[in-house]
């Protein structure tokens, strides 16, 4: 019975070999587990290790590295306050000089007193265009009595040529009545021919008053010319009289006097010389006028903010004479060209003075509004380096080197300055750049507090 339920050798043998297959299976299932939980975390150790070693490698490196403080540029605000220095002068001034040659006789103006256009200033004797005068005078009456003598004579050669015609009628009407006489034989031939010899002569004696009439119309044009030309050169000499009187020509202020009383004034404003006499002789200009009711104020504006202004824009202008005063110019007019010495724009300012209280000559503070719609960048005076490249700001790149970059300058705020290009508003910029930050130099950067 034992026998028959004991298993047989074959039996156990499979039984073995199942249970050996069956934990041979676990442990490899177990070893693959393993292997791929331990690839999973390689993959998300390894990578932090490797980052974690960079990053211990950089802070390493940085703390190795020089720190310097950096700043960023900030935009400056669209509207601003422009003052600039101008200088006042007068809107219409000009220097008066004798048209007339003479003593002057009198002087009614002085410096500082206001005058109206046509004011009498001073007065010249002039003798000799007073003698000019007369005898361009004395001409033109002769030349008129020649246009009158010069009408006369065609008068009468009109009056001769009538006659002249006339008789040639009658002599030609005699002529033809005697020539049909001769062919009817009632008179002899040489009466006939007495008459036509009558008649050529008549004939001839009307061409000669046609010449006549003809030389005696030439000159009457001729005298006629002249007479007119006598007449240009009165008129010429009793306007240089005239300027014997000399006048404002419009209202102002005088503000220099040249000339004394008996002093020899010589026409227009040449330079001559009388070596050879002790005469006191000057033809400089008599007097200086200028106009105070409206004044101008010449202002050099920066190439920068050149076309910010506009024509009829307002500015406040003040003096330091005046401290309590504040007027009120308009732009009326620029030279439309940047002065290229300077790199600035002339630009013209018109103001009222009805009070006379503004002089030119005067300096003045001239402050503009301005709005601009593309404002520049500000930064600190310190962030500047000026050296044979030009002007420079040093800015430290995203590698952490230094860099230097070339910027244009524009208004200067004492302590800040405005960069009108070269930046783009993101850099980092050494605060205070020094010889040590030279180009490439690697640094660690730090904001700067403000």
């Amino acid at each position: 019975m034992d026998s028959q339920h004991r298993p047989s050798p074959d039996s156990e043998q499979q039984t073995t070999s199942k249970k050996n297959r069956r934990g041979i299976g676990a442990i490899g299932w177990a070893v693959i587990g393993a292997v791929f939980f331990g690839s999973l975390l390689a993959i998300g150790i390894l990578p932090r290790l490797s980052q974690k070693s960079e990053l211990q490698a950089a802070v390493k490196e940085a703390s190795t590295l020089p720190s310097i403080n950096v700043i960023t540029p900030r935009r400056a605000t669209g509207a601003t306050k422009l003052e600039l220095p101008g200088n006042v002068v007068a809107l219409n001034q000009t220097t008066i000089y004798a048209r007339s040659t003479g003593y002057l006789k009198r002087w009614y103006a002085d410096i500082g007193d206001r005058v109206q256009a046509g004011q009498l200033l001073a007065e010249i004797d002039s003798p000799d265009i007073d003698q000019q005068v007369l005898q361009a005078k004395a001409e033109v009456v002769q030349a008129q009595a020649n246009v009158s003598q010069t009408r006369a004579n065609l008068a009468k050669s009109v009056s001769d040529l009538k006659q002249a015609r006339a008789n040639l009628l009658i002599a030609r009407q005699s002529w033809q009545r005697w020539s049909v006489l001769v062919k009817q034989g009632a008179v002899p031939q040489q009466e006939a021919d007495t008459r036509y010899a009558t008649y050529q002569a008549n004939l001839a004696s009307v061409e000669a008053a046609q010449n006549t009439i003809n030389s005696d119309s030439a000159n009457i044009k001729a005298a006629q010319a002249n007479a007119y030309a006598s007449q240009a050169n009165f008129q010429r000499n009793t306007v240089l009289q005239s300027y014997k009187k000399v006048t404002a020509p419009f209202a102002g202020v005088i503000t220099a006097r040249n000339v004394n009383t008996g002093v020899l004034i010589s026409a227009g404003n040449g330079n001559t010389s009388n070596s050879t006499s002790n005469t006191n002789t000057s033809n400089s200009s008599l007097y200086t006028i200028a106009a105070y009711d409206n004044l101008k104020v010449n202002v050099s504006v920066p190439q920068s903010l050149s076309q910010s202004l506009q024509t009829g824009q307002t500015a406040q202008i003040t003096v330091r004479e005046l401290p309590q005063r504040v007027f009120t110019g308009k732009v009326i007019r620029t030279s439309n060209a940047i002065d290229p010495i300077t790199r600035t724009l002339l630009t013209q300012l018109e103001v009222q003075n009805l009070d006379a209280t503004l002089r030119p000559g005067m300096y003045a503070n001239v402050r503009f509004a301005i709005n601009r719609t593309n404002p520049p960048f500000v930064v600190p005076d310190s962030a500047l380096v000026v050296n044979a490249g030009g002007t420079q700001v040093a800015t430290v790149t995203k590698d952490h080197t230094v860099h230097y970059q070339k910027v244009a300058v524009g208004r200067d705020y004492g302590t800040e300055v405005e960069i009108t290009s070269g930046l783009t508003g993101n850099e980092s910029l050494i605060a205070t750049p020094t010889v040590d930050e030279t180009e490439g130099l690697r640094v660690q950067p730090v904001a700067q507090r403000k």
